[in-house]
């Protein structure tokens, strides 16, 4: 049977409480492989696992146990090897990359935070903040909504405002929390988010930082700010000694 892996830990970070369960149906019984000053938390990997609600949120339980009390580099939700030989085999052979991590990553978590605009609210501000587009709204009205083609302007150049201030708005909030982290990490660009980044954040300034994207929220009400977090530092994981966290994409 294959192995599922939930995340690496030092072998003196291992301990499981009794009778912990994973992912699936029933609850694969959760088991420590160790190699040198690794350890691996696996279980069998049952068939046909699919990212259901059940077994995604089993697979973050299990990291939050074993990181309650240390460390743990996350593996993503669905990672399988062929066997337990193999996990043990990838442990020895990255063992300085895994070390490495694990010190790195001691005592932070993983904070990810969302932004989009309050469509009605940015659309204020944008021609609060440009005469020659309230000039040409003003034309337009005055002429009775204006021809098609005037009307095509404004909306083009009302668009051209809109996607500047998307591009304003994600660099300031990344600049804005960033001095409160370890490291942050972009993740990729999705639909509707014009930012998505992940901070690297000291367990002792968890709440500092939460209190500045709240006062963020209240500056810069046009922005629709989501937080999730605290998180296993998944983004930070694969940056290693030749390559600082935070220079890679989630």
């Amino acid at each position: 049977m294959s192995t599922y892996v939930y995340g690496i830990t030092a072998r003196s970070n291992a301990g499981l409480p009794e009778g912990l369960g994973g992912v699936g149906e029933p609850a694969m019984p959760v088991r420590v492989l160790t190699e040198g000053e690794l350890a691996a938390i696996v279980s069998d990997a049952p068939e046909n696992l699919r990212p259901k609600r059940r077994d995604l949120l089993a697979h973050q339980n299990v990291l939050a146990e074993v990181g309650a009390d240390g460390c743990v580099l996350p593996m993503r939700f669905g990672s399988v090897a062929p066997d337990d030989a193999a996990v043990t085999g990838v442990l020895a052979e990255r063992a300085e990359h895994y070390l490495e991590r694990l010190g790195a990553l001691e005592g932070r978590v993983e904070y990810n935070v969302k932004a989009t605009h309050v469509e009605e609210a940015v659309l204020h501000q944008v021609m609060a903040e440009s005469p020659e587009l309230r000039a040409l709204a003003e034309a337009n009205r005055q002429a009775g909504g204006g021809t098609y083609e005037q009307r095509l302007q404004l909306g083009e150049m009302v668009a051209a405002a809109v996607k500047a201030r998307e591009a304003q708005d994600a660099a300031e909030v990344q600049q804005r929390l960033e001095p409160l982290a370890a490291a942050a990490s972009v993740g990729p660009e999705s639909t509707g988010w014009l930012a998505n980044v992940s901070f690297l954040v000291a367990r002792e300034k968890a709440a500092e930082f939460a209190n500045a994207v709240d006062e963020l929220r209240k500056e810069r009400p046009h922005l629709d700010l989501r937080l999730n977090g605290p998180l296993p530092p998944y983004s930070f994981v694969e940056p290693g000694p030749a390559q600082p966290a935070g220079t890679a994409g989630e």
